[in-house]
C-alpha cells in the first residue's frame, strides 16, 4: 500500500497574535517536495481559520487563553493559544490517523508549546504513528527540540524541491533519509506540484510568494545564515509563473516572504514587476518582512508602486550610525532617508510604508530608540516598534551569554519578543510604555 503522511501546522501559544499573511511556507515545500511520489497526503493548519478577516486578507485568530507556563508565571498578561479548537483538531486527527509518519512544523522558537501539544494529541489517538518535527525551532534548538517536543525525529534545517534549489539541507542529509529510516518506501510516479495545487486549503485569501531563500548579509540579530545555506535567487519566469496561476485562482494578495526581496533588482524584481504591469494582474504586494532601503532606487519605487505595492516595511532598525555599522551595515540614515523620498516621490505614504525600529538591542539606551522615532516621523512614515529577540548563533547571542546576561541554555520561551526586552533591557517599563503610547497616538493619524 502507498504510504500515508499527515502534515500539520500547530497553534500559535502567544500573549497576541495577529494573522498578517501568514502561512506556513516550510511545511507546504514539504508537501511539494512529497507530491512527486505515490503517496496520500493529509494537511491540518491550525492557524487557517480567522474570526473575522481585515484588510487585504489579514485577521484575527480565533483565542482561547491557557495557563502560562511556569517560568512566564510573572508576566502581567493573558496568555493564550491561537488557532482552531482542540475538539475540532482531534476530530480531524481521528479522521487520519493511523498513517505511516506525521510532520509537525514549528515557525517561532517560542511558540514550541503549539507543537509540543500536537505532538502530544497525536500520541494520544495514535501512539504507533511515528513523528517528525522541523521547522525555525527544530533548526535553532535542535537539542531543546529532541528533549521536550515528544517528536520521535527533529529534523534539522530546511527543505527545497527541484522547482528552487538542490535538496540538502545543514544536516548534510535530505527528508527522504529520514523517511526511510522510519522504514516507509518512496516511489517517485509525477513532477513536483505547486502547493497551490494540491488542495490543501479551501480558499486563499492570500498567498505567501518567496522569491529566494536566505540572504548576504549576516546581520548581528538575525539567523538567517543559519536557516538556509546561501543566498539563492529564483529564476523570474517561474515567480511570475506562480503568481499568474494564483491569480486565476482568484488570489489578488501576494505576500513576500523573503529576507532580500530587493537585491539584485535590475535582473530580479524589477522583471518580475514589469511583467506584471504588463500583464495588468488586478493585484496587490504585501511586504510583512523588512526590506532593504538601499536597493530602493527610483526606477524601483515607480515600478512598485505601479505593480501594486500596497504594504511595505523598511529596516532602519537604528539611527545610531556606529549600531548601524556594528550590526551588519545593511543600511545607513542618509541612504534610508533618500529611499523614502523615492517613495513618496511615487506617491506612498504613511498608509503603504512602514518603518521597523528595533529597541532591546544588547547595549540599546532607550534614548537612541526616541531619537530614531523622531527622525522616522519628520519622514511621515509608520512607525513599527520591533522588540529584539535573541536568536542562537547569531552575534548579539554570543555577546548576550558571554556577558552573563542570558545563559546558553535559556529556555526558548524567554526569547519572546514580548517577555525578552521586558526582562532582559533594562528599560524603564512605564518610560517604555510611554514611547509605545507616542508612537501609537503618531500612528493613528494618517
Amino acid at each position: 500500500m502507498k504510504p500515508k503522511f499527515l502534515l500539520i501546522n500547530p497553534w500559535i501559544y502567544d500573549f497576541s497574535a495577529v494573522n498578517l499573511w501568514s502561512r506556513p511556507l516550510g511545511l507546504l515545500r514539504v508537501a511539494e517536495y512529497l507530491s512527486q511520489f505515490d503517496a496520500d497526503l493529509h494537511f491540518i493548519d491550525c492557524t487557517e481559520r480567522v474570526k473575522r478577516r481585515r484588510i487585504y486578507g489579514t485577521g484575527k485568530y480565533p483565542r482561547q487563553v491557557v495557563d502560562k507556563p511556569e517560568i512566564l508565571k510573572e508576566v502581567p498578561r493573558h496568555y493564550a493559544r491561537y488557532g482552531m479548537d482542540l475538539d475540532i483538531f482531534e476530530e480531524q486527527l481521528k479522521g487520519v490517523l493511523p498513517c505511516d509518519a506525521v510532520c509537525v512544523t514549528s515557525i517561532m522558537s517560542y511558540w514550541y508549546p503549539g507543537a509540543q501539544k500536537a505532538i502530544e494529541l497525536v500520541r494520544k489517538i495514535s501512539p504507533q504513528t511515528p513523528v517528525i518535527l522541523g521547522g525555525i525551532y527544530a533548526t535553532l534548538y535542535p537539542g531543546h527540540a529532541a528533549a521536550h517536543s515528544g517528536a520521535d525525529c527533529v529534523y534539522s534545517g530546511h527543505i527545497e524541491t527541484s522547482r528552487y534549489s538542490p535538496t540538502v539541507t545543514h544536516a548534510g542529509y535530505h527528508i527522504a533519509t529520514m523517511i526511510e529510516g522510519l522504514g516507509i518506501t518512496l516511489h517517485a510516479v509525477r513532477n513536483v506540484l505547486p502547493y497551490y495545487k494540491l488542495g490543501l486549503y479551501e480558499d486563499y485569501p492570500f498567498a505567501p510568494v518567496m522569491t529566494s531563500s536566505g540572504c548576504p548579509y549576516h546581520c548581528t540579530y538575525c539567523a538567517s545564515f543559519s536557516l538556509f545555506d546561501g543566498f539563492i535567487q529564483r529564476d523570474p519566469a517561474d515567480i511570475l509563473n506562480d503568481i499568474r496561476e494564483l491569480s486565476r485562482m482568484g488570489v489578488r494578495d501576494f505576500a513576500f516572504y523573503d529576507d532580500a526581496l530587493l537585491i539584485h533588482a535590475d535582473t530580479h524584481l524589477k522583471i518580475v514587476l514589469k511583467d506584471v504591469i504588463r500583464s495588468g494582474l488586478n493585484v496587490r504586494f504585501h511586504c510583512p518582512n523588512g526590506v532593504h532601503a538601499r536597493f530602493i532606487d527610483d526606477d524601483l519605487a515607480f515600478l512598485m508602486r505601479q505593480a501594486g505595492f500596497t504594504t511595505l516595511r523598511l529596516s532602519l532598525e537604528t539611527i545610531n550610525s556606529e549600531r548601524q555599522a556594528r550590526t551588519g551595515g545593511k543600511v545607513s540614515t542618509e541612504i534610508f532617508r533618500w529611499a523614502a523620498q523615492n517613495l513618496k516621490r511615487h506617491g506612498f505614504t504613511k498608509e503603504h510604508v512602514g518603518v521597523y525600529l528595533m529597541y532591546g538591542l544588547p547595549g540599546q539606551e532607550l534614548g537612541e530608540v526616541k531619537e530614531g522615532v523622531e527622525f522616522i516621523k519628520n519622514l511621515g512614515l509608520r512607525i513599527n516598534l520591533t522588540e529584539f529577540s535573541p536568536l542562537p548563533g547569531t552575534s548579539c547571542w554570543e555577546e548576550l551569554t558571554g556577558r552573563g546576561i542570558i545563559s546558553g541554555d535559556i529556555d526558548p520561551l524567554l526569547t519572546n519578543n514580548s517577555v525578552f526586552s521586558l526582562l532582559f533591557s533594562g528599560y524603564d517599563p512605564d518610560a517604555l510604555g510611554q514611547l509605545k503610547l507616542n508612537v501609537k497616538e503618531y500612528n493613528s493619524v494618517l
